[in-house]
């Protein structure tokens, strides 16, 4: 029994490392995870006392319980059986791609790593490249609402930097949950942004199992009170108008929403962004065109654009890029706005829900020194300005503007600053020429200033104007 034995070196190699993985997996990983999971217990805790709405349980349970919860729900139970039937494929092939389709949805979110490391790097980042701003806030409706409701951030699309700065500016109201197209799925970025809390969706998807799992998904994370930051449009402006809404997700959250079952009232709040330098602005005008040689040229230019600018960082002599302003509206009630529509059929509520939020963000994007001058130069056609007559010009069109209700952001409350400012940042970008005290559009640079002027087209539009042409420049309108 105590006698040796011998055995080669690699069979003992190989019962020391099972040996070691079975201590690990039954001793020491259990201790681990019970000493962070506390760690990470303290760290909510502290958040939830500083925060507006606290971080819900559901987005702090673990992801393999949320995928598990997923799949085996009882209405994705029935479309297995929907899809296995319709498609004539058995019941667990169904089941698998369920299963595939929840670990791809579910995200996997950190308390610690969202508001300790993405919440500064969105500060950062946002105080970096542009003068930040709160524009138009409803204070008191905000600080109304029912602390039990959901609550939905309704946003137009501008720039990818709209997931960055509304992040940095609700960051002491509540950790934001936000849908994520195609673009962000590739590796290692894909990894982060699920850690964030995100969530992925595909756009394009006409596959009718995907869409009840992921319908469901977004229906059981409203129902626990998960806040949610979704982009209506469906994807960023490429002309800079504001889209009508596309009722995907809108539509899982009315459909899975029922005011008579005592269930939490779902808020939307309508958040209206504008920027006075998109980065990606021309690579949108090329992608708008259609132009693929363009697009691809354009991407380069981007990385010579950020290498440009990190140097410049480096060496102390880099400016921002104009004002990045963001207003937060009046929240809508789901279960008021139900009430008043109750004779409506769904799909008619859910589309004039729809018109309606569009209609609160548009309200209150603000107006900014770019998008103005644009605005004015634009009217004018190409016959050249001086600075005192487009100062003059801005100030009719800001009043007006005001007057119907817009809010607007300008620089110290000061217009000649503001115009000084729009006019700065339009001739380094070469889409304005000076020459002497006049002012010109190049013809080449019109479709830039007219995706700046867009930002607030549907602001004119609402106090009745229309865009006053220059005599000489209506036959050339006319004729492209």
């Amino acid at each position: 029994m105590f006698q040796t034995v011998q055995i080669p070196i690699w069979l003992l190699l190989l019962i020391l490392l099972f040996a070691t993985v079975t201590f690990a997996s039954h001793f020491l990983f259990p201790s681990v995870r019970w000493f962070f999971r506390k760690r990470l217990e303290r760290v909510v805790r502290r958040l939830n006392q500083r925060l507006e709405r606290p971080i819900e349980p559901f987005r702090l349970a673990r992801r393999q319980d949320l995928i598990r919860r997923l799949t085996y729900d009882p209405d994705i139970a029935h479309a297995i059986r929907d899809h296995a039937r319709e498609e004539g494929l058995r019941e667990d092939v169904a089941f698998e791609m369920v299963r595939r389709y929840a670990r791809e949805i579910v995200p996997s979110f950190s308390a610690s790593l969202y508001f300790g490391t993405a919440v500064r790097l969105a500060r950062r980042l946002s105080r970096t490249l542009y003068r930040v701003r709160l524009g138009y806030v409803d204070e008191a409706a905000l600080q109304k609402m029912n602390p039990d409701a959901t609550v939905v951030f309704v946003m137009n699309h501008r720039s990818n930097m709209d997931y960055v700065l509304v992040t940095y500016l609700a960051a002491s109201r509540s950790a934001l949950s936000y849908a994520v197209g195609e673009w962000a799925r590739a590796w290692p970025l894909k990894h982060l942004i699920r850690t964030m809390g995100a969530y992925f969706i595909r756009r394009r998807s006409r596959n009718a199992l995907y869409r009840r799992v992921l319908a469901r998904y977004v229906q059981m994370a409203t129902a626990a009170g998960v806040t949610q930051a979704v982009f209506p449009e469906g994807g960023l402006t490429r002309d800079g108008l504001l889209k009508p809404a596309k009722l995907g997700l809108l539509n899982y959250i009315v459909s899975g929403f029922d005011p008579d079952d005592g269930a939490r009232d779902v808020l939307f709040v309508p958040v209206g962004l504008n920027y006075d330098h998109v980065l990606e602005d021309r690579l949108l005008l090329a992608a708008r065109r259609g132009d693929r040689t363009r697009i691809a040229c354009n991407i380069w230019r981007c990385m010579c654009f950020l290498g440009r600018h990190i140097r410049l960082r480096v060496i102390g002599r880099f400016h921002r890029f104009g004002y990045a302003s963001v207003s937060f509206g009046t929240p809508v009630s789901l279960r008021a706005y139900l009430a008043h529509n109750a004779r409506d059929s769904h799909t008619r509520t859910t589309a004039e829900l729809g018109r309606e939020l569009m209609r609160r963000v548009g309200r209150v994007v603000p107006v900014l020194p770019v998008s103005l001058i644009a605005t004015v130069l634009l009217d004018q056609g190409a016959t050249g300005l001086s600075r005192g007559a487009i100062q003059r010009l801005a100030a009719e069109e800001l009043d007006r503007l005001t007057a119907a209700g817009a809010c607007a952001h300008i620089p110290r409350r000061d217009l000649d600053d503001a115009v000084e400012t729009g006019l700065c940042l339009l001739v380094l970008r070469r889409a304005v020429s000076r020459e002497g005290e006049n002012c010109f559009v190049g013809p080449e640079q019109e479709e830039l200033l007219r995706y700046y002027a867009n930002a607030i087209a549907h602001l004119r539009r609402d106090c009745g104007q229309k865009p006053r042409l220059n005599p000489d420049h209506v036959a050339d309108v006319m004729v492209r």
